[in-house]
C-alpha cells in the first residue's frame, strides 16, 4: 500500500465522537485489552458482509477467496496491526463510519453521561463503540482500506490522534479489505507481546468463525517470527454449531458481546439445535440492560441470520416480534436459500416457523426464571418490562403466557418497583370479589395518590397501579385474567356492593345525600357547560372534593391524551364530575351565591383534571381564580 495520497483533507470529528474519545483517552476502561476484541469483531463483520455480497457477485473475491483476519505486532515500532480481507470501505464509507456515530439513541446515551468515570465506562460499554476502543491503548491510529470491487487507485488512508480531527487521503492499495495500525505509547508496550496478544484472542475471540492468524514463532527462538509462516490462533468454527457440552459459560458470554455489540455480560440465553423437517440452530440472548435504541422505530441491531454459516442479514422485524426487540443472537438455517431477500423473509413459511419457535423458547426461559430465579426476573422486568407489555396486544396467540409474566405495583405494599403478578393479585382477592381493579396515571406517585383509590382503601381492596404510557394499551387488550375482568377504578359508576359489605344504613344515607345535593349538581353542570357530561354525587371519594370519571366503555383520560398527541380524532364523549358530599368545600358550595359560584366550579373541575394528569387550557386564568378565592 502507498501512503502518498491525493485528495487529502482534514475533517473534524462529529461532536458525539469527540465526547467518546475524550472519555476513552482519559482511561475510562479498566480492561484495556478489549480493544483487540472490538477490532477483530469489526473485521469479522466485514468478512461476513463480503460473503453475503459475493453471493450475487463472485468477482468481489478478486484473487483472494481465502477469508481471514491477521494480527501482527512490532515491538520496536510499538505497533499492533489488525488486517482483514473483507468488504473494505470507500472514502465515503470511511468518513461516515470513522468520523461519525450513525447510532440510534446517541443523544439519549450522551445525556446519561455523568462525569463519573466508572459509571460512564459502563454506559459506553452498553452503547458499544467498536473501532473507537482503539484509542484506549493507542495515541495514533491509521486505517488503510479499499472496498471490494474498486480499483487499486481507490484506496483510502485514515489517520488520527483522537484529539478532535482526522485526515483522509486517497492512496494506491492493491489488496481489498482493511488494515488498522495502532501506534502505542510506551505505557502500553505490554500489547506488543506475542504471547499477550495470543491469550487475548483466545480469551475473547475464540468463537469467531473466521481464522485469526498470527505469524508463527520460529522454533527455539521465542519472539522471532517467520514472515510468511502463519498459524491460526482461534478455533475458527461457529460457536453456535458446537454441542452445548463443549461450550463454556465464558464462551457464550463472549459470543454475546460480539453479536450484540455490548461490553456487558448477558442476563441469560437459550441455545437450541433443531432437526427434522427443518434444521437450524438458534442461540438467543436477553441482555442485562436496555440497548440505547430500544425505543427507536428502526433499531440498529437484532438477530443475525445465517444460512449454512454464511451471514445473510441482521434482522430487526421478521425473526422476532417487536415486543422482543431487545433479544440478540444468532439463527443459522440449513434449509433457507442463500439468496433469501428481505421480501422473502416476510413471507417465507420457514421463517414463520422459526419465529414462532423462538418466541416459545424465550417465553419458556422467562417462565422458568420467574418461578426459580425471582431476583434475576426482577432484573429483567426492570430493564424490559415496559417493552414486554406490548406483547399482550401484539401477540394474541401468546397473550395468556405474557399476562402471567407481567409485573405491577399495587396498593398492597405501594412499592414503586413492580413485583406483583396477576396471580399474586388473584390470590389476595377478597371473598366474593370478581374483578381485578387498576388505576392508570402519569407517574407512580400520581397513581398511588389518585382520588379514585379512596373508597378502595376504605374497603381494603387491592388496586394495581399502572404509571407507564404503554399500560393504557395493555388494559385495552387485556380485558380479563383467570376469568376475572380487569376494571378501571376511574371508569363508570362504582358498585360498592362488589367491594365489601356495607354497614347498616349506608345505602339509605347515600341515597339521601344524592337528593340533598341534586340541586348543587345541577348548578355545577350549568356552570361547567359542555366540559363535562354530568355532575353527580360520588361514592368513591372519602378525602378529595371531586374527581373526573369517564364512561365504562370510553377511552381512559390517559389514553385520550396519547391518541390526541398522535393526531387521532376522538369521539366527543365528556367525563363526569363526581363530588364528595362529605367534603367541607362541597358543603360550603351549597350556600355559595352565584357571584363566585362559577369560579368555584371551574376551580374544582380543573383541580380534578390536574389530579388525572391533564393539561389546563389556561393556567394563568386558573391561578387568577384560585388567588381570588383565597383572598375571599
Amino acid at each position: 500500500m502507498s501512503a502518498a495520497g491525493t485528495q487529502s483533507e482534514t475533517l473534524e470529528f462529529q461532536a458525539e465522537v469527540q465526547q467518546l474519545l475524550n472519555l476513552m483517552i482519559h482511561s475510562v476502561y479498566s480492561n484495556r485489552e478489549v480493544f483487540l476484541r472490538e477490532l477483530i469483531s469489526n473485521a469479522s463483520d466485514a468478512i461476513d458482509k463480503l460473503r453475503f455480497e459475493a453471493l450475487q457477485d463472485e468477482s468481489l473475491f478478486e484473487e483472494d477467496p481465502e477469508l481471514k483476519i491477521r494480527v501482527t505486532h512490532d515491538p520496536e515500532a510499538r505497533t499492533v496491526t489488525v488486517v482483514d480481507n473483507g468488504i473494505g470501505m470507500s472514502r465515503d464509507d470511511v468518513i461516515e463510519n470513522l468520523g461519525t456515530i450513525a447510532h440510534s439513541g446517541t443523544r439519549r446515551f450522551l445525556e446519561q453521561l455523568t462525569g463519573d468515570q466508572s459509571k460512564d465506562a459502563q454506559l459506553i460499554g452498553q452503547f458499544g463503540v467498536g473501532f473507537y476502543s482503539a484509542f484506549v491503548v493507542a495515541d495514533r491510529v491509521e486505517v488503510y482500506t479499499r472496498k471490494a470491487g474498486a480499483p487499486a487507485s481507490a484506496g483510502v488512508l485514515w489517520r488520527s490522534d483522537g484529539q478532535g480531527a482526522y485526515t483522509v487521503d486517497t492512496i494506491e492499495r492493491p489488496e481489498r479489505g482493511t488494515t488498522v495500525v495502532l501506534h502505542l505509547p510506551e505505557s502500553q508496550q505490554e500489547f506488543c507481546d506475542d504471547t499477550r496478544l495470543r491469550n487475548i484472542i483466545r480469551k475473547y475471540s475464540d468463537h469467531i468463525s473466521v481464522p485469526i492468524e498470527m505469524p508463527q514463532a520460529q522454533a527455539g527462538d521465542e519472539g522471532e517470527q517467520e514472515a510468511d509462516a502463519w498459524e491460526v490462533v482461534n478455533r475458527a468454527s461457529a460457536l453456535w454449531m458446537r454441542p452445548k457440552s463443549e461450550i463454556s459459560e465464558a464462551d457464550y458470554k463472549e459470543l454475546y458481546k460480539h453479536v450484540a455489540h455490548d461490553f456487558d455480560d448477558p442476563l441469560t440465553w437459550v441455545h437450541n439445535h433443531v432437526e427434522g423437517r427443518q434444521a437450524y440452530v438458534s442461540l438467543l440472548y436477553i441482555p442485562k440492560r436496555p440497548p440505547f435504541d430500544l425505543y427507536e422505530q428502526k433499531p440498529a441491531h437484532g438477530i443475525k441470520l445465517y444460512v449454512r454459516r454464511v451471514f445473510i442479514t441482521e434482522d430487526t422485524e421478521h425473526l422476532l416480534p417487536r415486543y422482543l426487540r431487545f433479544v440478540r443472537g444468532v439463527i443459522d438455517s440449513d434449509d433457507l436459500p442463500l439468496n433469501i431477500s428481505r421480501e422473502m423473509l416476510q413471507h417465507n413459511p420457514m421463517i414463520a416457523s422459526i419465529r414462532s419457535a423462538s418466541v416459545k423458547r424465550i417465553l419458556d426461559r422467562l417462565e422458568r426464571m420467574a418461578d426459580n430465579e425471582p431476583e434475576t426476573y426482577a432484573e429483567f422486568w426492570q430493564a424490559f418490562g415496559r417493552v414486554f407489555k406490548e406483547g399482550v396486544a401484539e401477540d394474541p396467540s401468546n397473550s395468556e403466557r405474557i399476562a402471567k409474566l407481567l409485573r405491577f405495583s399495587s396498593t398492597y405494599e405501594e412499592k414503586e418497583t413492580p413485583d406483583v403478578s396477576l396471580d399474586d393479585y388473584v390470590g389476595r382477592m377478597k371473598e366474593g370479589q370478581d374483578k381485578i381493579y387498576y388505576v392508570t396515571a402519569e407517574s407512580f406517585n400520581a397513581a398511588r395518590n389518585s382520588p379514585h383509590l379512596e373508597v378502595f382503601r376504605r374497603y381494603g381492596v387491592e388496586v394495581l397501579l399502572l404509571p407507564d404510557p404503554v399500560d393504557e394499551w395493555l388494559v385495552a387488550h387485556l380485558q380479563e385474567y383467570d376469568g376475572k375482568s380487569l376494571v378501571s377504578v376511574a371508569k363508570g359508576e362504582l358498585d360498592l356492593e362488589a367491594l365489601g359489605e356495607e354497614e347498616e344504613g349506608e345505602k339509605e344515607e347515600r341515597e339521601q345525600k344524592e337528593k340533598t345535593y341534586e340541586e348543587l349538581c345541577n348548578r355545577l353542570k350549568e356552570a361547567l357547560g359542555d366540559r363535562v357530561n354530568e355532575v353527580r354525587v360520588s361514592h368513591r371519594l372519602t378525602d378529595s372534593p371531586t374527581c373526573l370519571v369517564v364512561g365504562e366503555y370510553d377511552f381512559g383520560m390517559g389514553m385520550q391524551r396519547l391518541l390526541q398527541a398522535a393526531g387521532h380524532q376522538l369521539p366527543t364523549g365528556k367525563p363526569t364530575l363526581e363530588i364528595n358530599p362529605d367534603h367541607a368545600i362541597i358543603q360550603h358550595l351549597q350556600a355559595e351565591p352565584q357571584q363566585r359560584f362559577e369560579d368555584w366550579a371551574l376551580t374544582l373541575y380543573e383541580q380534578a383534571l390536574l389530579a388525572e394528569g391533564g393539561q389546563l387550557e389556561d393556567p394563568a386564568a386558573y391561578v387568577k381564580r384560585v388567588n381570588g378565592l383565597l383572598a375571599g
